[in-house]
């Protein structure tokens, strides 16, 4: 018996290794394919993030009213994208198809990211159509960054089955290209190329006269061509955002996945205010910059506490991080708020009911978090309710109530109308925008998304604080954005019914008080659980 081993036939396995250029080979791509690489969960909410806020540059320039590819749209889309760290999707839209290392990546993570966000925004119409609108847009201004040899290189390859006119096609119809060709003289005409389509495929162009018609076709344009392109691939993200609904169950069974897709539309994606490292502000100065640095929002919760000496608990939530954001020191901030509380109440009931909040805010006390100070997206959010103060004004007010309270502050009735203007159209953030310009007369109009932001701008305008010419690294914004979705390290998205600690601390306050006081004598005291949270 032979116990000799036969060796067998060894069958290497080859992994096909399949190069970016190959997988990404163009800035503009039909999004048609979903991707099958693997993703670690830090990454897949890095692009999610990051995605995001380049939407968002998008919908900003849609709100101003500024007209799509316009040169007022592009300066103002690129200072945008520029000021949010989106330097590499700014490249895919001005510089064409490079082919370096850097550039090859940032394909990839505009591939990955785009399909990332169909699984957070295919969970309603509304989310749907804003996403959309949003892809489109973004997709108009990279497909605009194409050379003439590129734009055939993406129809040959994307199977559109369109070729230029010849020559002597071209000659035929010249009169009509002339006439039909705004804004171009007859020698640029003469170079550009237009192609011969069915005219049901460019209807928004037959709408605003932009193309020649002739027995049902259409002749359009290389810059026309878009709107081609662009058809195609708004039916391929529609179709893909249905397919993405089908099985977002499936996807959401992950529960890291799940929080962060269904908490990503309105989460914050700008500059991080928890710390302010730049400047310290005294107290003593809050009356002064209330008039001069504050928005309303805020400014209308300083008014509130001076006069009335107390604060409901969102009031104190959003004012008194809005102070440390500004750089207010926890001493101060207790001294201020003691000051003014004292004023309706004794000092052991102020350090007995409100002393460990404050604490609380600034880390020091219970889960030690450093919190965040609320951005304009979750102060807009905030429903407020007779007797409050937080919230935003130009929202929960109605028309003649911020008339009234704009008028008491100074503005003109022509400044008024051009606040209300955007009030009216539910542009808050636009409003508060115009409320800075007038009141620090200004000619540049900021793009405000945080209270804080409105602050630093004004103390920047007014010479009093410098501009940071640097830009937080992606590493770090993703970092603290990671940890505002998760809920962890940064409660940027905490609301006061949601800091359940903050109502445990209350209720066991209410209790060791009662037990010491008596019922009666605390409600003569005024102390009670809505007294302390609310």
């Amino acid at each position: 018996m032979d116990f000799n081993l036969k060796k067998r036939a060894r069958h290497d396995i080859k992994v096909e290794v399949v190069s970016l250029e190959t997988k990404y080979p163009h800035n503009v791509m039909l999004y048609h394919f979903p991707p099958t690489e693997d993703v670690h969960i830090d990454e897949f909410e890095d692009l999610a993030l990051e995605r995001l806020r380049l939407l968002r540059v998008f919908d900003r320039a849609t709100t101003k009213g500024l007209r799509l590819l316009s040169d007022d749209w592009k300066e103002y889309v690129n200072s945008e994208m520029t000021r949010d760290g989106l330097r590499g999707y700014l490249r895919m839209c001005t510089n064409g198809n490079n082919k370096q290392e850097s550039d090859l990546q940032m394909r990839r993570r505009d591939y990955l990211s785009h399909f990332i966000l169909r699984l957070a925004y295919c969970r309603s119409e509304d989310l749907l159509r804003w996403f959309v609108a949003r892809e489109m847009e973004f997709f108009k201004y990279k497909f605009a960054a194409l050379t003439t040899s590129e734009i055939k290189q993406f129809l040959e390859e994307n199977s559109f089955h369109i070729l230029p006119l010849s020559e002597e096609q071209k000659d035929e119809v010249k009169d009509g290209l002339y006439e039909s060709t705004v804004g171009q003289s007859v020698a640029k005409i003469e170079l550009l190329e237009f192609y011969k389509v069915p005219f049901t495929q460019v209807l928004d162009l037959v709408r605003t006269r932009r193309c020649y018609l002739k027995a049902g076709f259409a002749y359009v344009n290389t810059h026309d061509l878009v709107s081609i392109v662009g058809a195609r691939q708004m039916d391929e993200i529609e179709r893909g955002m249905q397919a993405a609904k089908s099985f977002i169950n499936d996807v959401e069974a992950d529960e890291r996945i799940s929080r962060m897709l269904k908490s990503l539309h309105n989460s914050y994606t700008g500059k991080d205010y928890t710390v302010c490292k730049d400047a310290s502000v005294p107290i003593e100065s809050l009356d002064q910059l209330s008039k001069t640095s504050m928005p309303l929002c805020m400014r209308m919760c300083h008014d509130h506490i001076r006069s009335q000496h107390h604060i409901k608990h969102g009031g104190r939530m959003q004012y008194g991080l809005f102070l440390k954001g500004i750089g207010v020191s926890l001493e101060d901030s207790l001294r201020f708020w003691r000051e003014e509380f004292t004023k309706k109440m004794d000092v052991d009931k102020f350090a007995r009911s409100y002393e460990y909040n404050i604490n609380h805010n600034y880390g020091k006390k219970g889960s030690m978090v450093n919190y965040t100070p609320y951005s304009c997206l979750k102060i807009i959010k905030e429903m407020a309710a007779p007797g409050d103060c937080h919230g935003c004004p130009y929202k929960t007010l109605d028309p003649p109530a911020v008339k009234a309270k704009l008028s008491s502050y100074g503005l003109s009735p022509s400044a008024i109308e051009e606040v209300l203007f955007f009030v009216s159209r539910g542009h808050y953030q636009f409003a508060c925008g115009k409320y800075f310009m007038l009141t620090h007369n200004s000619t540049v109009e900021p793009t405000i998304n945080h209270p804080n932001h409105y602050f630093e701008e004004s103390q920047i305008l007014m010479g009093n604080r410098q501009k940071s010419n640097r830009t937080p690294g992606p590493v770090q914004q993703h970092n603290k954005l990671r940890a505002s979705i998760r809920g962890a390290a940064n409660r940027s998205m905490l609301t006061g019914d949601d800091d359940d600690e903050l109502w445990k601390i209350a209720e066991s306050q209410e209790k060791a008080y009662m037990s010491q006081k008596g019922i009666a004598e605390a409600f003569d005291d005024d102390l009670d659980l809505t007294e302390i949270i609310d």
